[in-house]
């Protein structure tokens, strides 16, 4: 429970600004500040110390389909408990801006997932290796990510358990 608590948390807080970047959008859901690659390194020094995989979610705030995936992620209790279980969860902002590309340098190091569209996931092992990359397009059903498409793919690609 505690675990839950502390994802839902970190979620809430992580993109806090004083102005959201598209006010019309409500509250930014990715920090457009953030260093993606310090968030990165972050998650993957916390994956190593509790055995789970790095979930990155790249996206950007005026984006709905990016709004959509990280309300899925808090709401859906059965998501929020697998992300809890077996992902360390990095929001990172590949927005561009006033011809600004912010983070660039990871799209372009996860063999750029955002040609596709946003929100692109990547998973990575404790070690920083990529095991997958995937648009989003395949999880979207009647305006929504469907759930059941979102848990398959985070059960596929969490840690193996480990034999005690």
């Amino acid at each position: 429970m505690k675990r839950l608590l502390a994802l839902a948390l970190l979620l809430a807080t992580a993109p806090l600004r004083a102005e959201p970047e598209y006010p019309r959008q409500g509250s930014d859901v990715f920090d457009c500040t953030a260093d993606g690659s310090a968030q990165i390194d972050a998650a993957l020094t916390q994956a190593r110390s509790e055995g789970k995989h790095v979930l990155v979610t790249l996206g950007a705030n005026w984006d709905p389909w990016s709004r959509r995936l990280r309300a899925t992620f808090l709401d859906n209790p059965q998501i929020n408990r697998l992300l809890a279980a077996d992902y360390v969860l990095v929001l990172v902002d590949v927005n561009i801006r006033k011809s600004e590309k912010r983070n660039s340098g990871l799209n372009a190091k996860y063999g750029n997932p955002i040609q596709h569209g946003l929100p692109s996931l990547v998973v990575l092992d404790a070690d920083g290796r990529t095991l997958t990359t995937q648009e989003t397009g395949n999880f979207e059903l009647k305006g929504q990510h469907d759930p059941q498409r979102l848990v398959a793919f985070l059960r596929k690609w969490a840690p193996a358990p480990v034999a005690k």
